[in-house]
């Protein structure tokens, strides 16, 4: 039997549209930060805004010119680390910096080189298991991964990365106990929404696919990340 959706508006409501041209797209996408090799054999850490997975590939978009599509060119192992929203003052020190040394002339004004990422933002390296860049460990979430195909995007501005995930690292305390699942109450990603920083908020719902054993403690474990620290 067909049957109409009944609308979640009030009777009477009236929505009006406006046409805009937002200088950014950014609709409220995960935080990521990319680890990599640079070509000295020191590693390189960066901020991205525009991160997805497909099973296990995630799809990364990067600057064309930045040290990170430099890196996955000719050396293709990375690490995504997915930091949680109270770890965002980390992911705005890093920011304003490249490690690209001279700064492109592509880079926002006031981006300045700098050679140790990690320390200057003040997170942790600690090393992968099958890759060469370390992971973040004060991140909740980390996956191993290798750039299968970076190639230019349709514009010529950005570099479309597609790195298939071979290893993934959890905190204990976001995964459902005797399962491999992540707690989708106790874990919260870091979202970018027009450059501005958000959590999730509470559970609204959830996918009739979810294989997410249903359990109390979810609430607790996220409030412990907010003060995560490197183990």
């Amino acid at each position: 039997m067909h049957t109409t959706p009944t609308s979640a508006l009030p009777a009477g409501t009236v929505v009006t549209h406006l046409e805009i041209e937002p200088s950014i797209l950014y609709f409220g996408t995960p935080v990521v930060l990319l680890s990599t090799e640079n070509q000295d054999g020191s590693f390189n850490l960066a901020p991205i805004s525009s991160a997805w997975a497909l099973g296990r590939t995630v799809v990364v978009g990067l600057g064309h010119d930045g040290q990170t599509a430099h890196n996955l060119g000719s050396r293709p192992d990375l690490v995504i680390n997915l930091p949680a929203p109270a770890q965002w003052p980390a992911v705005e020190r890093l920011a304003p910096l490249t490690g690209r040394n001279p700064v492109p002339s592509t880079k926002a004004e006031g981006c300045r080189f700098e050679p140790d990422k990690f320390a200057a933002a003040g997170l942790t390296g600690e090393p992968s298991h099958l890759v060469r860049p370390p992971r973040v460990a004060e991140c909740p979430i980390q996956l191993e991964a290798r750039a299968e195909r970076v190639q230019l995007d349709v514009s010529g501005e950005f570099v479309i990365v597609e790195a298939v995930v071979h290893k993934v690292h959890a905190d204990s305390r976001i995964v459902v106990p005797g399962t491999d699942h992540i707690d989708p109450a106790a874990w919260s990603p870091l979202i970018y929404n027009f450059r501005h920083y958000f959590g999730l908020g509470p559970e609204r719902g959830h996918s009739y696919r979810t294989r997410t054993p249903r359990g109390p403690g979810g609430p607790a474990a996220e409030q412990a990340l907010a003060g995560i620290a490197p183990r």
